[in-house]
This record gives structure tokens, C-alpha cells and sequence, in this order.
């Protein structure tokens, strides 16, 4: 008997799917498989329906749950294969009482031949206005611990189809994140993660009355170090730079245990095309907050998603997007060939033709190698302190990866000069 939860897509998820497996587990859950799925690109959702049927396939007498993204926007779709148990949405798969409810039920297994709506519990994930605390935990294998402070999304951009898996943006209350963080301090996390959906509108649905200050990622991160001094590492995930407040300029100009690493949300380096994806900032502006960012802070890093092939980009659009790699000194790139989502404006677009966006991808992933090659030679013999993990590997503070020759113990701070470095690592004795 096994609980297994496969989860897809981005570090949300991925924090939610712990949450998950802890929630079922305290229900007395223990032959169960949970599919948390991604609704990003179409190849996500693809991946998602392929596990739901090696799963089963697997263990034909084991049921299989299917959450997330895909299943909150596409619940028929998933309730209809024969392999799927139940379909639970987004909002509800982070409560205690849906696995509490799923314990109980004796006919999950009998549920997989049920109509196809009866298998659906999702609901409204508009309607969802508060964000609760989620509570991932820490496995004792883990030197760092994550914390979901918002999630969902106010923007519209025309390619993406998140808000409709996560709803509009819901920030969780300042003192509930540091209660989180300080557990995950006291359960030994040497670095702490925020992570969202749109990180950087953190605050804006939370009222305050009278004279207290309204919160901001900014001040987040501050009153999480101030109340923290115990925790060595505040690390952020991807961000929107139009989005980045003072108080967020601040802390990376003069804390140095805020680490000097920013994802950014670029998706595209040609101005056109950024309009036609509804973005909020222009290629100069991308070029610009980096520049001013490395002036605050010398030692940062930036990673960046970029898309290829968007509907109407042309050759010279697209080589705009390549020289953004090097314009803004990109050292980590996710590169993403475009996927036309149902229901999105892009998908309505003139679409390229598939080997042109295949072809343009591949160019994109050579040009980001090429730029994290250098981002490693630039390392070489330069001291570096590295938080070390499982598997004798660790990440410096501006997350650039090391593996060691030798066995280290997961958890350690410790000073590194590396001589070598293979494609995506520094090569530590």
C-alpha cells in the first residue's frame, strides 16, 4: 500500500503537493496515487494525462486522484478517463477536510466508473478571495524550506491561463508568514524560499485600518529578517520587476542575507510582442531595473523566462529576444517554445508554423547554455559560499550549482573556490 503524488510544473505546486501528501497521510490516507497537475503549456497537461494512466496501469486496484491547474480548467476532461477517481480543484486541495473526506469514502475505486461529473469536486476558484496558510513542512533530507505568501493573478496576459487555474491574487497575512517561517527555522531550514503566482503584488488585497502601513513584498522580506535573525538565507522566486517596491530595493541593496538572485518574468525582448503578450514593461525597462540592480547589488544573478515562437513574432522580433539574454546579463534562462492555450487571445493570433517555433526554442536553449557557461567561467576561483543539499551538491548565494567531489552533509554553510565546472555546475573538491 502506497501514497505517491506526482506532481507537475512550478514551485507552487510543488509546495502544494507536499502539503497534499502531508494533509493525506494525517488523514489515515495509505493507498492512494494524486496526480497535481500543470496547466503552463499543452505539454503539460499531456504529461499530466499520461501519469494518470501509467499510474493505474501500474496498480490497477490503487485509485487515482487528479488536482491542480489542468484539472481546475479542464475537471470534464479529466473526469471522463476511465483511469480517474475523483478531479478536486484547485482551492480544495489544500483542505484538510477534502482527504479527511476521501479517508472516509469506501467507493473511491467504484468511483472511477462513475458518470463523469459525479467525479468533479471544483469549485469556483473566482470566488476564493483569502488565502490560508500552506503548510509544506520540511523533510529532514531538505536544507530549505518554502513558503506560499500569494497565489493567483490579477494580470491577463494573453498567452497564459493560470488565472483561471488560480484565481485572482490573495496574499497571506504578514504575521502567518513568519509564523511559518520561524517553524521552518525551528525544524532546521537553512534558507527560506517565498514563492507565488505573482509574487510581487504581494499585499495588495490586504486592508488595513487606521495608520498601519500596507504590506509589500519589500516589507515582507523585511519584517521576516528583523523578526528571523537566526535564519542565514531569504531567497525570493520569480518576480516581476515593474512590480518591485522600495522597501524590495532596499533589502537587496543592503541585506546580505536576502540572496542575490532574481527570476525575472521577461517572456519576450521585442516591444511589439510584449504588447501583443499584454505584458506591463518594455524591453528598455527589462534592461534598465537589471542594470540598476547589479549597481545596488554587484554579486546578483538574474534567471529569466523567455517564450518562443509567439503568434505574429517574426526573425528580427525574435533576435531582440536573443540579445536580451545578453543585454540584461542572463545567467539562468527557462526558454519555452509558445503553446497556444484554448481560450486564450494568443490562441485566436496568427499562429507559427510548429517546426519554426521548435527551431526558434532550440536556438533560444543553445544561446542560454552559452550564457550559463559563462556565468560559470566567470566563478572559477572566486570564493563562494555554498549551502550544501542532498546528493553532495549545494547552491552559492546566487544559486549557482556545485557538486562535490566528496560526501558532505546536507545543511552545511560552507566556503567554496571551485576550479572546474562542467555544463551546469561548479566542480568543488
Amino acid at each position: 500500500m502506497t501514497l505517491e503524488v506526482v506532481t507537475f510544473g512550478c514551485r507552487l505546486n510543488i509546495v502544494e503537493g507536499e502539503s497534499i501528501r502531508r494533509q493525506a497521510e494525517t488523514a489515515g490516507i495509505a493507498d492512494l496515487a494524486i496526480v497535481n497537475s500543470c496547466a503552463v503549456t499543452a505539454e503539460a497537461t499531456r504529461q499530466a494525462r499520461q501519469a494518470i494512466r501509467r499510474l493505474r496501469r501500474e496498480r490497477p486496484d490503487r485509485p487515482v486522484v487528479v488536482t491542480g491547474c489542468a484539472a481546475q480548467i479542464e475537471p470534464e476532461r479529466f473526469a471522463q478517463m476511465p483511469e480517474t477517481a475523483r478531479v478536486i480543484g484547485n482551492a480544495e486541495k489544500t483542505q484538510a477536510a477534502t482527504w479527511i473526506g476521501l479517508a472516509r469514502s469506501n467507493s473511491l475505486m467504484a468511483a472511477a466508473d462513475d458518470a463523469p461529473a459525479d467525479k468533479i469536486a471544483v469549485g469556483d476558484i473566482m470566488a476564493q478571495t483569502m488565502l490560508g496558510a500552506v503548510e509544506s513542512g520540511r523533510s529532514a533530507r531538505q536544507t530549505r524550506g518554502f513558503v506560499q505568501v500569494q497565489n493567483g493573478c490579477d494580470h491577463r496576459c494573453t498567452f497564459c491561463v493560470i488565472p483561471f487555474g488560480r484565481g485572482n491574487s490573495r496574499s497571506l497575512a504578514p504575521d502567518a508568514v513568519v509564523a511559518q517561517c520561524r517553524r521552518l527555522v525551528e525544524s532546521g531550514a537553512r534558507e527560506i524560499v517565498l514563492t507565488g503566482v505573482d509574487l510581487t503584488s504581494y499585499g495588495r488585497d490586504l486592508e488595513y485600518s487606521g495608520n498601519r502601513t500596507a504590506p509589500t513584498l519589500g516589507r515582507l522580506v523585511r519584517a521576516i529578517l528583523r523578526a528571523l535573525p537566526e535564519l542565514p538565507r531569504l531567497r525570493l522566486s520569480s518576480i516581476d520587476a515593474v512590480e518591485v517596491d522600495d522597501d524590495l530595493r532596499a533589502s537587496i541593496a543592503t541585506e546580505p542575507r536576502l540572496m542575490p538572485h532574481l527570476h525575472l518574468s521577461l517572456q519576450a525582448g521585442d516591444d511589439l510582442i510584449l504588447k501583443r503578450m499584454k505584458r506591463r514593461h518594455g524591453r528598455d525597462d527589462a534592461i534598465r531595473f537589471c542594470a540598476e540592480m547589479r549597481e545596488l547589488r554587484p554579486d546578483i544573478a538574474f534567471g529569466a523566462d523567455l517564450i518562443a515562437g509567439f503568434p505574429t513574432e517574426d526573425e528580427a522580433m525574435f533576435s531582440r529576444s536573443l540579445d536580451l539574454i545578453a543585454e540584461c546579463g542572463l545567467s539562468f534562462v527557462h526558454a519555452f517554445p509558445y503553446s497556444a492555450r484554448p481560450g486564450t487571445p494568443a490562441a485566436r493570433m496568427p499562429q507559427l508554423q510548429g517546426e519554426v517555433v521548435s527551431e526558434r526554442a532550440a536556438r533560444l536553449r543553445a544561446a542560454a547554455a552559452k550564457a550559463h557557461a559563462a556565468h560559470l567561467d566567470a566563478r572559477l576561483g572566486r570564493p563562494l559560499s555554498v549551502l550544501t543539499e542532498r546528493g553532495n551538491t549545494g547552491r552559492a548565494e546566487d544559486f549557482t550549482l556545485v557538486r562535490f567531489a566528496r560526501d558532505v552533509a546536507a545543511g552545511e554553510i560552507l566556503p567554496v573556490s571551485a576550479g572546474l565546472a562542467d555544463a551546469r555546475a561548479l566542480l568543488a573538491a
